[in-house]
């Protein structure tokens, strides 16, 4: 459907993004007139954002309409800073405002990075997986699969972890936080998403989810970003109970698009104790011990 949210659309994307940064701004925080009457936008203005940034009104407008691709490094670091961007919207801002040429051709399927299997495959005493574009789910270890699910039992389309989050009840039950857990994945979809405008089944992902899911459609515009490189996320399992886990991503050198996720516990914590019963509720046995599942197996 034509109204459903696209990753496809540069300039619109682009000039969405810095419509929602600027609305989170009040001119009191940016320290800028209010002015007379009433104001008919939320936050900034543009003229107000261009004063900001130190250029002028006109050429801020050809900026956010996606009208001047070889905009400087110089300009779009003084616009980052009117908005007060984080370091990852700052990499968002100019992967929209500075498009990549169109692609002459799909990108290619991913394969595993070579060695990543066996670090999987090592790994015994705690959930690991590897991840890559659109959060295609590409290799789980045991643990990794008791601790969600058997992505490897779905079909291949479906072993991706936004599908998994939005389209799957288990997953709200597996949440103790639910939607700030959805959240991220949609941050970092979009994060992946300038990158990656023109990638057919990234479009087809944000048009199904958006199609089933009133909650994705909705976080989808509000164009939050955001990259996973470490945290804590709380679970509810129906075996173990509550556990609180790190989760630390790596990323290897011959893919920069994968990313290897461990997720440990604080030592000698309750949730220490739970992960050690998972581990042991879920261990193969040496008949059908297996290695990670990889994508494709």
């Amino acid at each position: 459907m034509s109204d459903q949210p696209s990753p496809a659309d540069g300039p619109a994307e682009l000039r969405a993004f810095l419509r929602s940064r600027r609305a989170r701004i009040t001119p009191e925080q940016a320290g800028v007139p209010a002015g007379p009457g009433p104001r008919r936008v939320p936050g900034l203005r543009r003229e107000e954002v261009a004063a900001l940034a130190g250029v002028s009104t006109d050429y801020y407008v050809r900026l956010e309409r996606g009208r001047n691709p070889h905009v400087s490094t110089a300009v779009l670091d003084a616009v980052a800073r009117a908005l007060r961007l984080d370091e990852t919207e700052r990499e968002h801002l100019a992967a929209l405002a500075r498009p990549r040429p169109a692609r002459t051709r799909p990108l290619p399927v991913q394969k595993l990075a070579p060695g990543l299997g066996q670090v999987l495959d090592s790994v015994r005493d705690l959930p690991a997986m590897v991840t890559g574009r659109r959060q295609d789910i590409l290799a789980t270890n045991h643990l990794m699969r008791a601790l969600y699910l058997d992505f490897d039992a779905l079909p291949s389309r479906e072993r991706n972890m936004a599908r998994y989050v939005f389209l799957n009840p288990h997953a709200r039950s597996l949440y103790a936080d639910w939607e700030h857990a959805a959240r991220g994945v949609v941050a970092s979809l979009h994060l992946y998403a300038g990158r990656h405008p023109d990638d057919p089944r990234l479009a087809e992902l944000i048009g199904e989810l958006s199609l089933r899911n009133e909650d994705f459609r909705r976080w989808w515009a509000a164009h939050e970003v955001l990259r996973h490189a470490h945290g804590t996320k709380r679970y509810h399992h129906p075996v173990v109970g509550d556990l609180t886990l790190h989760y630390q991503a790596l990323t290897p050198a011959a893919d920069g698009e994968q990313v290897l996720g461990l997720y440990t516990a604080e030592p000698g914590s309750a949730s220490d104790e739970a992960l050690r019963l998972l581990a042991s509720w879920a261990a193969p046995s040496p008949a059908t011990d297996a290695p990670a599942r990889r994508a494709g197996d």
